[in-house]
């Protein structure tokens, strides 16, 4: 019982991250500092995409839920999780490409906003 608690949790921290790497730029555009955190974060998200490896929270779910007597799955949390809704057919290493470059162009265009903002505020500070 308490190790499938603890791989359902493992899906709820894995899913928190996936979304934080996808959608924390927007994070950045209220609070400037938050970038420190999501920058890391989204290479890391951008980098195991491209490198069609799997996160490190995906065994562990899996030690977990085979020690709770359940069934491991293959492949990562992005085929397990997220492609079934996405792309019945499966991961290929071209979806993998093409996530990557959606992290990577989502957070471009956030960053780009946060430092015009940015840019802007310290002309209106200096021109006081």
């Amino acid at each position: 019982m308490i190790f499938r608690m603890l791989a359902d949790f493992v899906v709820i921290v894995h899913l928190g991250f996936v979304l934080f790497v996808v959608l924390g730029g927007l994070l950045v555009l209220r609070w400037p500092r938050a970038a420190w955190a999501h920058l890391p974060a989204a290479a890391w998200g951008a980098l195991i995409e491209f490198g069609g490896w799997i996160c490190p929270l995906t065994p562990l779910e899996n030690l977990l839920r085979t020690r709770a007597g359940e069934v491991a799955y293959s492949g990562g949390f992005v085929e397990q999780y997220i492609l079934p809704a996405l792309y019945p057919l499966g991961l290929t290493r071209t979806t993998q490409a093409m996530i990557g470059l959606f992290v990577l162009l989502v957070n471009g265009v956030v960053y780009t906003v946060a430092i015009r903002r940015k840019r802007e505020r310290q002309k209106t500070i200096l021109s006081q």
